[in-house]
């Protein structure tokens, strides 16, 4: 247990090093990021009106059920449409970092628009896989709902079991142009193959990054505190927006290196070769016999 979380550690730190010296990686969580909060902006004020509406249509004497199934029929189409658009965004900037990740460990010197193009080319791929997870995703929201305790746990590990199958799909899309079904069967065969780098790397990634954060987070008290006791304006605006920028570029390094990794996984997984960063024995000793 602790030789493998010590081999996925060190290829968690080679996705580091990969970043190191591409840094322009970064700038496709960063796109990802906005283009999400983009979506939610647009998708708001219509969920604003709906839930407007349901209140004015409860609060009235007389209103009809039909009336009721109709707010209640849009509000859940309009759920589904945001579910929909907002993977398209997440997996259409996935795609172009791990293309462009690929090319990296391929020893090429990817652009911007060479990880774009990827996912460009893609784009009917992309929007069929975001339909699949959105109504995946929506059937196990409906489920819990209705589920009682043991139920839910039953749903959670369903949906588990959903993101451990399908964590190779993004990387299969990049490298292939292969419909969304046939991704997802794709990365739940290579699942037996990566399972362990695959759930202890994610394991020990999101390890490491707690520390981080818990590291930031006493780190910003600390700025933040000695701001508010200075009670000068000029020290307390300039501080919290350093905390923010802080957390969020925490958080965009965190997913260009998930995203860098999962390239390196699929890449050795499905050919066997492995790069300047990411060393041959120490991959050949992580997808040994499990």
């Amino acid at each position: 247990m602790f030789e493998r979380l010590s081999r996925s550690w060190d290829l968690v730190k080679a996705s580091a090093a990969v970043l190191r010296e591409d840094k322009e990686l970064l700038l496709f969580p960063v796109m990802s990021s906005v283009a999400t909060l983009l979506v939610m902006a647009a998708f708001l004020l219509p969920m604003i009106g709906l839930g407007a509406l349901d209140g004015m249509g409860q609060g009235r004497v007389g209103i009809g059920a039909g009336s009721a199934g109709v707010w209640t029929t849009g509000k859940t189409l309009l759920a589904f449409l945001f579910y929909i658009t907002q993977y398209f965004v997440i997996f259409y900037f996935n795609t172009a970092l791990v293309g462009a990740a690929m090319k990296r460990l391929e020893g090429g010197n990817p652009t911007l628009g060479d990880g774009l193009a990827i996912a460009n080319s893609r784009l009917a791929s992309i929007l069929g896989y975001a339909l699949i997870a959105a109504t995946v995703g929506m059937i196990l929201r409906a489920l819990q709902e209705r589920a009682n305790f043991i139920g839910k746990i039953i749903v959670g590990l369903i949906g588990m079991g959903w993101t451990l199958a399908t964590y190779m799909v993004v990387p299969v899309l990049a490298a292939r142009n292969v419909g969304p079904i046939e991704a997802v069967k794709e990365s739940a065969l290579l699942l037996k193959k990566t399972w362990g780098e695959n759930v202890i790397g994610q394991a020990g990634m999101t390890a490491a990054f707690v520390f981080i954060y818990m590291a930031a987070a006493v780190l910003a008290a600390v700025v933040l505190v000695a701001a508010i006791a200075s009670k000068s304006a000029v020290l307390i605006v300039p501080a919290g927006i350093a905390v923010i920028v802080g957390f969020l570029l925490i958080a965009l390094i965190q997913s260009a290196l998930a995203g860098i990794y999962s390239a390196a996984l699929y890449r050795y997984a499905t050919s066997g070769e492995g790069s300047a960063h990411f060393d041959k024995t120490a991959l050949q000793a992580a997808f040994g016999q499990k």
